[in-house]
């Protein structure tokens, strides 16, 4: 049976999933730094499955402006080279045997400025999702009220916890974009 407190926990559930979501975008922006969550979602063409590079190879950053790929099987090397050149980040990896290495070159003021455009589009999808659960689950305390499962305080609470929760993965969006502006414009 539906209940106000189940109602607020599925809310929350959600926008923590929204909030991940965002923060899991924001990894894969290039910013001047090398983080394996740039490529670590590259999908790779192995043995005719499309397969996300983590799963294939030891993503590392030695070093602020480089990554190395070290793939677990010698021949993935060729087509992980070629997905990643297919994935239009903007990198060329350097084919060193059995390891790629892949330099991130610095940004440049423009590109800093596309980058943050496109955190904040991605931070306003995230946005977006949470006012849509929050909207849903008000709905769902409304039908309850309805159904006369609920009393008026009972929904003045819910709604009021609703849109507490709203608040809360709203300011940690937010952020989450304060800190990746850093990022993109520190490097």
């Amino acid at each position: 049976m539906l209940t106000s407190q189940t109602l607020t926990k599925d809310a929350e559930d959600k926008m923590k999933r929204a909030l991940a979501n965002v923060s899991r975008e924001f990894g894969e922006v290039r910013g001047g730094r090398a983080t394996p969550a740039l490529v670590e979602h590259v999908t790779v063409e192995y043995y005719g499955t499309a397969t996300p590079l983590r799963q294939l190879a030891a993503i590392t950053a030695p070093e602020p402006h480089l990554l190395i790929i070290q793939p677990w099987d010698a021949k993935a090397v060729a087509d992980i080279d070629k997905a990643i050149q297919k994935a239009s980040l903007g990198l060329a990896p350097i084919v060193e045997g059995k390891i790629l290495r892949l330099p991130i070159p610095p940004l440049t003021g423009e590109r800093r400025d596309e980058l943050t455009k496109v955190i904040h589009r991605m931070a306003e999808e995230g946005r977006v999702s949470i006012r849509t659960v929050r909207r849903d689950a008000n709905e769902a305390v409304k039908k309850l009220k309805n159904e006369k499962k609920l009393t008026e305080d009972d929904v003045f609470k819910s709604q009021e916890a609703i849109q507490k929760l709203t608040d809360k993965y709203t300011e940690q969006i937010d952020a989450l974009v304060k800190a990746k502006e850093q990022e993109l414009h520190s490097t």
